[in-house]
């Protein structure tokens, strides 16, 4: 027989795998049962009632989480000379263009976020085989694509979002660290849950939101009761 771990145990007597959580209940006890030594990203799966291979029923969008991510964003933007100053300014790890077109042709990745202008998009467009499977390919919908890079890049590291329903129908995303207070967590998830409302598409039928959890590295998710969270 397995032998069934301290901490396993501790989180068994912290929550119930089936009960349904307020939000507020939820990030409490979320809390509780993350025990990694390092400091654990907590995540928000939503499944939503759409069907995702029906263009009028992908749901995409942008939020900006009212306590950041707790994490350093590394960005990467991609310009012609007169706006590297305005990038580095605004405090972008990586400026330039030739040069990182050419390092991710060779398959450098090391970043969280691309932002160019829209009138490198030419040279960027090439390189859709690497930065589309990993979610980095910039998009004018999420704002990675503008002639305001300072603006974009303060917004990104501030703790913009940008989400994306994928083929099964749930939406996952970050929004935040185990070391948030309880009422940060419930904050930064009620401000993405209630984006997503907003984005319910018109054809869309039946309930929208069919679950919700929240989750950090390592310990098991927490269901959300979406009848108790305001707004949606």
């Amino acid at each position: 027989m397995a032998r069934i771990s301290k901490n396993r145990k501790a989180v068994t007597g912290k929550y119930d795998a089936e009960k349904l959580y307020t939000l507020e209940e939820g990030a409490e006890v979320l809390k509780e049962i993350t025990f990694t030594k390092v400091d654990a990203s907590v995540d928000l799966d939503v499944r939503l009632g759409v069907d995702p291979k029906k263009s009028d029923q992908m749901v995409r969008g942008v939020v900006t989480l009212p306590h950041g991510l707790g994490k350093l964003v590394r960005v990467l933007v991609l310009c012609t000379p007169d706006k590297v100053q305005e990038a580095k300014d605004a405090g972008a790890e990586h400026v330039g263009l030739d040069e990182f077109v050419t390092k991710i042709e060779g398959g450098w990745t090391d970043i969280d976020v691309i932002i160019c202008t829209p009138t490198v998009m030419a040279k960027v467009g090439k390189l859709g085989k690497v930065l589309g499977p990993r979610g980095l390919m910039p998009n004018p919908k999420s704002g990675t694509v503008t002639l305001e890079v300072g603006k974009a890049v303060k917004e990104v590291k501030a703790g913009k979002v940008d989400f994306k329903i994928d083929k099964q129908g749930i939406i996952h995303a970050s929004i935040g660290k185990a070391s948030f207070s309880a009422d940060k967590i419930k904050d930064n998830a009620a401000e993405l849950i209630n984006t997503i409302a907003k984005l319910k598409p018109a054809s869309a039928k039946g309930a929208y939101f069919r679950s919700i959890s929240l989750s950090s590295t390592m310990s098991p998710g927490v269901k959300i009761d979406s009848g108790s969270i305001s707004g949606i």
